[in-house]
């Protein structure tokens, strides 16, 4: 395959890349199609590494309105009516739930996602299902696993060996969630032994950190010491953080270099910290988001995840990583060029560098996984929740979609690609 005259999120345009043997092996202005390559006409559109969900729940994914509706729209209404759920939940239908989301998300772009998956079910059943979803989706979709204790690791019963049996089956990453233990004080001893047990295992972490309003949730903190007390710089993240968005000013600006200098990621979750945040409140009413263009600006990386789709949680999504950008580039008001261009990068580069996606990106010797979307540059893209022209993988094609025929864009910009192009 031979793309050409392509632009690409950099700004760079009048690019062509040649895919053989499923990686990439030549980018770069005016390359020549070499006998029998298939040529695909880009004329200016944007080819973009694959889109990257760093966090969201598999497990709950599609299941909205079992047994009931959440009436609410709360987040504790949601983790009640997920415990409801549990009781009845199949490995039929938690496969059959998971496979339908990854079409869908493989027909936006998406190609990997980090789920996190609920251990403090005795039976394991959806562990044992997404494990198997790992295995079936992996010739097009990167499927990372989170053993996460939703009921709290020391709160619930057992949810400790629990967590430990999810890694011995396979499970990639270790979760937790801090503040929803029975004390601030037991919240802190969970991230010292999550923390250690990665240590001892060789793995990464990934913590619902701080999921509060509440300013005195300061779990990250503890995070980011026992980060650097075990030497796990670069491989540990904090989700959603949105304490944050109500601390004071001088304690983030403490804050921040210490997340910095323990290599902490960040993930905010744009539709659904602004959805399940502030609902305390009158008014004014708080965003609850967590503070993405301080972050930014202090050198933490910052990905950006759906969260949820149709479960108990969040009734709405469609698994589109750019509807997820443009709801943090509003919440956040990062509405300058190079803040765009961010938002952007949340649902892709940085989103991969959480995962620790050795083989992503569009560079020679990489894997030739891209999305070609219709849209001039990545600011354009999050305004038109750009059309998938295609989705390729491992320089396979996997979805493809006909142009929209109403695109608004700039004078002299086309809006049609000859995708179809026969192979010469």
């Amino acid at each position: 395959m031979l793309i050409k005259n392509a632009t690409l999120p950099d700004g760079r345009s009048g690019i062509d890349v040649l895919v053989r043997e499923g990686r990439i092996a030549a980018l770069g202005p005016n390359l020549a199609a070499p006998e029998g390559v298939q040529v695909i006409e880009a004329a200016g559109q944007l080819l973009s590494p694959p889109f990257v969900d760093a966090h969201f729940h598999m497990d709950a994914t599609l299941s909205v309105g079992l047994p009931r509706v959440n009436e609410s729209g709360t987040l504790l209404e949601g983790i009640a009516l997920w415990g409801e759920l549990k009781p009845q939940l199949t490995q039929q239908a938690l496969v059959e739930r998971a496979l339908q989301y990854c079409d869908w998300a493989v027909a936006k772009g998406l190609l990997a996602i980090r789920s996190h998956v609920d251990v403090c079910d005795e039976r394991l059943l959806a562990v044992e299902a997404l494990l198997h979803v790992r295995e079936r989706v992996k010739p097009y979709l990167d499927l990372q696993l989170v053993a996460f204790p939703q009921d709290g690791l020391l709160r619930a019963p057992n949810a400790l060996a629990n967590l430990k049996r999810a890694l011995d089956l396979g499970v990639d990453v270790v979760g937790g969630i801090p503040h929803f233990e029975r004390t601030a004080e037991q919240g802190a001893q969970s991230v010292k032994l999550l923390c250690e047990l990665a240590a001892e295992r060789g793995l990464r972490v990934d913590m619902h950190c701080d999921e509060s309003d509440d300013p005195l949730s300061r779990h990250v903190e503890t995070l980011a010491f026992h980060t650097q007390r075990l030497g796990l710089q670069g491989r540990v993240t904090g989700s959603h953080l949105t304490s944050m968005h109500s601390m004071d000013n001088y304690y983030v600006s403490k804050l921040l270099p210490l997340m910095r200098e323990a290599g902490l990621h960040a993930i905010a979750n744009p539709l659904i910290n602004i959805t399940l945040q502030g609902r305390h409140d009158s008014y004014p009413r708080r965003r609850g988001m967590t503070r993405v263009p301080e972050l930014l600006a202090a050198g933490i990386n910052v990905g950006f995840g759906h969260d949820c789709v149709m479960d108990p949680w969040y009734s709405l999504g469609s698994g589109d990583m750019l509807e997820v950008a443009a709801m943090g580039l509003h919440v956040a008001q990062m509405t300058s060029q190079t803040q765009m261009r961010q938002c952007f990068d949340a649902v892709t580069g940085n989103s991969a560098r959480i995962l620790g996606l050795d083989d992503y990106g569009l560079e020679v010797g990489k894997a030739a996984d891209f999305v070609l979307l219709q849209a001039g540059d990545a600011i354009e893209a999050i305004r038109l929740r750009a059309t998938r022209l295609l989705v390729v993988r491992r320089g396979q094609v996997l979805a493809c979609s006909a142009p929209a025929k109403a695109v608004m864009s700039l004078p002299g910009r086309p809006i049609a690609v000859d995708w179809r192009a026969p192979p010469r």
